[in-house]
């Protein structure tokens, strides 16, 4: 693959990557609730799932579940559930006004960086609009390459740093902007992440390729 082709995927992954989508109202939700370690912790999720994704491409698997309309259905139905969940999950903490621990105990951080991990994975596993990208986009800049397994290899990697990249600079910002809010600021936010994130699971549900 030459520096064109390499730079011309790079400029259209990172207009998708700075687009407003669930990942960037995922780590908002994080970041404000858990803090920016567990914002970190939904980017590596974010990064391992592109890497699944990628290999699914790679494998052929990916084409697969986009042919058969019977898989599609439920992986996607399956992704617009679990951003529901998520928007729910964010309307009831909301309501009942549930604040991160000042000094939580290893065992908590522990277990809120692994559901932040698996949030930011999840997110991205399950989403069919994932798997439509790295179907449509990277046959472009793969079939004329000398090695198509190792160029795919490669735009994954870039679309990955990408995504660490734009999402740390969110992150960071992030933590300081929900420093200077207080707990009906932090709950407000809370119900407005959970109503978006509802929104973008039925949005999800009605999606078609």
């Amino acid at each position: 693959m030459d520096a064109v082709a390499l730079l011309s995927f790079a400029g259209l992954a990172a207009l998708l990557v700075a687009s407003p989508g669930p990942n960037g109202l995922l780590l908002a939700k994080t970041v404000a609730s858990s803090g920016r370690t567990a914002g970190f912790a939904n980017i590596a999720g974010f990064v391992c799932a592109f890497a699944a994704h990628g290999a699914f491409s790679i494998l052929g698997l990916s084409i697969l579940l986009v042919q058969s309309a019977e898989a599609f259905f439920v992986v996607k139905m399956l992704g617009a559930a679990y951003l529901i969940w998520i928007g729910i999950k964010a309307l009831r903490d909301a309501w009942r006004g549930v604040a991160p621990t000042a000094r939580p105990t290893p065992e908590k951080r522990r277990r809120a960086l692994g559901a932040a991990f698996g949030e930011g994975f999840l997110t991205n596993l399950l989403n069919p609009k994932v798997t439509v990208f790295y179907l449509a986009v990277f046959p472009q800049f793969t079939a004329g390459a000398d090695a198509p397994l190792a160029a795919a290899a490669l735009l994954v990697v870039v679309h990955s740093a990408l995504n660490v990249v734009w999402f740390t600079g969110m992150t960071l910002a992030l933590a300081r902007l929900t420093g200077f809010g207080g707990a009906k600021l932090r709950r407000a936010f809370r119900a407005a992440t959970g109503l978006i994130f509802v929104g973008f699971g039925v949005q999800l549900a009605g999606y078609r390729p």
